[in-house]
């Protein structure tokens, strides 16, 4: 609805409003309780010189105001010197009511009116004031990337990412080079993978290697109540782009616009944000010169329209980093940092499998707080794997007081069966640490199992997972019966029934399920899948804490050793455990045998 036709209608309102006021008014008025008084009753009370005035009309009956401040009325005379009688009694005589009423009406109106004025002018100010808002909303900047501009050189690892975007510098630097062989610059890129594994960071080293500008920005920032700002925002953002003629720009988070749209769950305003998202990807000249880079976790849930060649062109996965990519981040952030003799980066990089570069950075910074709370001259070993345990499970309770020793007992025969497990069914998994101290992160103890770095898992590799998940509710059970079980397993389960899960709806690991991915087959009803799914893992679940408890009701000696010395020292290392299975009496025994 246009700004002129708001006005009319506030205006139309104003006057309606002031008009019924009016008449309101006026009725009221005539509502007022009025003394009839008979024509000698009148002359009565004029002569004792209580009458105030009157209105001398050519009608039936006159009306007036006694000094009392009541209304009368009473009989017109209609007698030629009836004025003048009046006059000589000084009573008032006022002969234009209607006109009177009129200009009443009139003055009234003329406020009303010129109240409506004044919020319309108001209204108009504010419109102004929201166009300015919204404006300034809108408005996108360029991100000032400092002094020192990050380049390829500073980010470590993801080789095979950094490829992928090493010739867009090229694209950037002489887009005419390619216009002469008919080459499309790519018009977007997508970053995708798990948090923290240098998404941004690829980003903002192409635009420091190409030394254009970057605008960084977030999906979340085009959501927003205002309808329209998402949109406005969008455009904006390009316009500004196209003002600098070479740029990066980086859309971080892009799933919060991007969403698959399926017609039903839908938002207006995220479709009209997402549509011109589309728009101005699609309106680029050849070879302008500008490159998108969007990131999200999520590929999978992005709408196709993005992803369409002269979108967004590449896909890009930037994956957890490897072992020698962990050992080169770890390089990266430690030439910074005085490290002490006694770290090894390489060792390190082994036990920290499934660390993102964003976790490696927190891991040396942890460090580097430790040692500096210390007064240290260097950052020694013991304060890089007490960061190591405070990045995976948290800082250490200080105070454990309120622990009962019953409680310290379950956990330490919970733990032992992790740790038990992993040594008897997966001698390649390194089991650093066993602790029954609680940590801030709300765990009462853990066993931490690093597993060795591999491209693939097996389906015993799988199943292995699932019993040393287990163990801890196994050994429970062995030690204390099944009626004294505790809460203590529930993330184990948690972890368990995900294996499994993923196990018969994605990896086609049951013949019973069969070599179908239910995920594909979510959508169609009548199936029968969830209830199917449901039954095997049910199945596969009770079958494996069956095959566990075997295994570690076999071994119950070594599980009461490791536990036992647990409760004596809160902490063991590996060369602990492996010392106490080796002094086993059983173990010898599997040894000669």
């Amino acid at each position: 609805m246009g700004l002129k036709k708001k006005t009319i209608i506030i205006v139309m309102i104003t006057l309606l409003v002031g008009l019924l006021s009016s008449l309101a008014y006026f009725k009221l008025q005539d509502k007022e309780e009025i003394l009839n008084l008979s024509y000698n009753q009148f002359i009565e009370k004029m002569k004792a010189g209580d009458v105030k005035n009157i209105y001398l009309v050519d009608e039936p009956r006159l009306k007036g105001t006694l000094k009392n401040g009541s209304s009368f009325a009473t009989d017109h005379p209609r007698t030629e010197n009836f004025k003048e009688i009046l006059l000589i009694n000084n009573v008032l005589v006022e002969e234009n009511k209607e006109n009177i009423m009129i200009m009443n009406i009139i003055s009234f109106v003329g406020f009303i009116i010129a109240f409506g004025a004044m919020g319309i002018f108001l209204s108009r100010q504010s419109s102004k004031q929201t166009s300015r808002e919204f404006s300034k909303m809108s408005n996108m900047e360029a991100v000032d990337q400092g002094d020192i501009k990050i380049t390829f050189e500073n980010v470590a690892g993801n080789e095979e990412a950094k490829e992928n975007i090493m010739d867009l510098v090229d694209f950037l630097q002489n887009p005419e080079k390619y216009r002469k062989y008919g080459a499309r610059m790519p018009r977007g890129v997508i970053l995708y993978g798990p948090p923290g594994t240098g998404k941004t960071l690829l980003a903002k080293a192409l635009a420091g290697e190409a030394n254009v500008p970057f605008f960084a920005v977030s999906g979340s920032d085009f959501v927003q109540i205002y309808a329209g700002l998402g949109a406005g925002r969008i455009r904006s953002l390009f316009k500004k782009a196209r003002e600098k003629g070479k740029c990066v720009i980086f859309i971080d988070e892009i799933d919060a616009l991007g969403k698959k749209r399926d017609g039903l769950n839908g938002n207006d305003e995220t479709d009209r944000t997402l549509n011109a998202l589309l728009t101005e990807m699609s309106g680029f000249h050849e070879n302008e010169g500008i490159i998108v880079i969007a990131a999200t976790n999520r590929l999978d849930t992005l709408d196709e329209a993005l992803l369409r060649p002269g979108r967004f062109d590449r896909q890009i996965e930037v994956g957890l980093p490897d072992v020698k990519a962990r050992h080169k981040i770890l390089e990266f952030y430690g030439n910074t940092k005085p490290l002490g003799t006694n770290i090894d980066l390489k060792r390190i990089a082994h036990e920290t499998v499934y660390f993102s570069g964003a976790q490696l950075e927190n891991l040396m910074n942890e460090s580097a707080i430790l040692a500096a709370k210390e007064n240290a001259e260097y950052i020694h070993k013991k304060h890089m794997d007490k960061a190591f345990y405070t990045v995976i499970a948290g800082e250490e309770k200080k105070d454990r007081s309120a622990i009962s020793d019953k409680d310290q007992e379950i956990t330490a025969y919970h733990e032992a069966g992790h740790a038990l497990m992993t040594k008897l069914i997966a001698p390649l998994n390194k089991v650093t640490k066993v602790t029954i101290i609680p940590s801030t992160k709300g765990a009462g103890g853990f066993s931490m199992n690093i597993p060795p770095d591999r491209m693939y898992q097996t389906k015993k590799d799988m199943m292995d997972h699932i019993k040393i998940a287990l163990a801890g509710r196994v050994a429970e059970e062995i030690i204390f019966g099944e009626e004294n079980i505790t809460t203590g397993a529930s993330n184990d389960i948690e972890k368990a029934t995900q294996i499994i899960v993923s196990m018969i709806k994605k990896f086609g690991m049951n013949k019973q399920v069969g070599l179908l991915n239910y995920d594909v087959l979510q959508g169609m009803r009548g199936t029968g899948a969830d209830g199917e799914i449901i039954k095997e893992a049910r199945l596969v679940m009770g079958k494996l804490y069956e095959e566990t408890k075997n295994i570690v009701y076999g071994h119950r000696e070594i599980l009461e050793a490791i536990a036992q010395e647990l409760i004596e020292k809160e902490t063991l290392n590996e060369e602990a455990i492996d010392g106490l299975i080796k002094q086993s009496k059983l173990y010898n025994q599997e040894i000669l045998a």
